[in-house]
């Protein structure tokens, strides 16, 4: 511990200065306590058991019903015409009389019927047959050739490769618990290597599809990119993720500024400063991002233009969904005047920032001088971030495929942190130390996936398709 200077020996303006500088970083520890999920990037399970009920959302009132809406279609459960078991069950004997009955006395029937799983059945083993063929003409013996997909001896066959493969690879299913599974399920004695094998065979199979769905990403009309960190071999790696509404494509690279090349179009990103160098695209900001950062700034440093800023992107993403659930445009007058709004408070929110005392200012006290530029608040910073890029914040008004969030690309990386931790450690032949990688991922090339995303983000209403049934659907949710 450093040690402390005597008080007693600083003079009046040495101790304002102490104080103030005392005061400032109480205030800045107090802002990082109370920053948590709804209010910031951090993930919700730093949040911890101390995470308090979540009485309040971002999604504004729709005056609806809780429940399935008109016009929603429906799962229920109904019976079908042609069940695949019958069984009658007669009544014994007469209610009234005590006579014996059975089906020859039948008159009508009520029934129901129960929708259920038949037994696993174990596996069904099929002999392949190669015979040697003697030619009646010349003598000559002729082998016969076994299918391509007959390998060896005793290999598994395509239905239990492709079982493991998806449970492992799209239901995270860990290879410990998935060869249980198969065990107590099936009576199938897998080892956890034959299941990393199967998983390694099948990213091999497809890898010139992944190729292929990087470049389709890459020339989409728009695309959502992210970044997070991987670890690899107990380094630091970079998980890249570009998706759209049905593709994703996965990278992963040494350094966190590797951007994607050969992009085009429109890119939904988070604000981080290398996307703004790649080159031929145009950019889209997440407007999630802006909301949690927002409603920190209105809740802890009550800083009256937050709130106005959060209420004007929530109306307009409300309008905008509107608009495209009624397959219609916003009137060019109506978006001048959100256009007007959104500067009206930026400049309110300038104007009280200017009003503020500089950091590190002391009263009665000389500023030290700085070397380079003024520090700024949190809520200065993000005020000049929204002025400066206002077009790319707005442009989801303006181009009916633009969303309101980045959140396609950040449910896709949340997949991926989430396999995470069924990571397995397996040697590598080509390097040392062992590679940590998932066994069906091998991280060293590009990885995709052709799947939709399944998880919609549960606060907002805004436009984000998670299928390809409703890919360029933007109804309000």
């Amino acid at each position: 511990m450093a040690q402390r200077s005597d008080l007693s020996k600083l003079t009046s303006d040495e101790k304002d200065a102490l104080i103030y500088a005392l005061l400032a970083r109480v205030e800045e520890l107090e802002r990082r306590l109370g920053l948590n999920s709804s209010n910031s990037g951090k993930p919700p399970s730093s949040d911890g058991f101390k995470k308090e009920p979540r009485v309040k959302s971002l999604r504004e009132p729709s005056g609806k019903k809780s429940g399935g809406q008109a016009g929603h279609e429906g799962k229920t459960l109904r019976q079908v015409e042609n069940p695949d078991e019958v069984i009658d069950h007669y009544p014994p004997v007469c209610a009234g009389c005590g006579g014996a009955l059975g089906a020859e006395v039948s008159t009508d029937y009520q029934k129901r019927q129960v929708f259920d799983l038949p037994e696993p059945q174990p596996l069904q083993v099929t002999e392949h047959r190669a015979p040697r063929c003697g030619c009646p003409h010349c003598g000559e013996a002729t082998q016969a050739a076994f299918p391509e997909e007959v390998r060896a001896a005793v290999p598994y066959g395509a239905s239990i490769t492709a079982l493991v493969v998806y449970l492992q690879c799209w239901q995270l299913v860990p290879e410990d618990r998935l060869a249980e599974l198969l065990h107590d399920v099936f009576g199938v004695e897998l080892a956890t290597a034959t299941i990393a094998a199967m998983g390694h065979k099948k990213a091999k199979e497809l890898a010139g599809l992944a190729d292929h769905i990087g470049q389709q990403v890459k020339q989409a009309p728009v695309k959502h990119l992210d970044e997070t960190g991987y670890r690899i071999a107990g380094l630091l790696q970079w998980l890249h993720v570009a998706s759209t509404g049905l593709l994703t494509f996965y990278r992963t690279a040494h350094k966190r500024g590797a951007m994607l090349t050969g992009v085009l179009g429109i890119i939904v990103h988070d604000c981080w400063k290398p996307y703004f160098a790649m080159e031929g695209v145009v950019h889209a900001l997440c407007n999630a991002h802006h909301l949690r950062e927002l409603k920190a700034l209105s809740d802890i440093e009550k800083e009256p233009w937050a709130l106005a800023m959060s209420r004007f992107l929530r109306h307009a993403c409300h309008a905008v969904n509107l608009a495209r659930r009624r397959h219609i445009c916003l009137k060019p007058g109506f978006l001048w005047w959100l256009s007007a709004r959104y500067d009206r408070i930026i400049v309110q929110g300038l104007a009280f920032h200017e009003n503020q005392p500089p950091l590190g200012a002391l009263v009665g006290t000389r500023e030290r001088k700085r070397r380079g530029c003024a520090r700024r608040r949190t809520g200065h910073n993000l005020l000049l971030r929204l002025q400066d890029h206002k077009a790319d914040v707005l442009r989801f008004l303006t181009n009916p495929d633009v969303p309101f969030t980045n959140n396609q690309a950040e449910q896709d990386i949340r997949m991926m942190q989430s396999e995470a931790e069924n990571l397995r450690l397996l040697p590598d032949r080509n390097r040392s130390p062992n590679l940590r990688y998932p066994p069906h991922h091998p991280l060293h090339r590009p990885q995709a996936r052709l799947e939709p995303s399944r998880h919609p983000h549960p606060t907002l209403s805004y436009p984000c398709p998670q299928s390809p049934h409703l890919l360029r659907s933007w109804g309000v949710t």
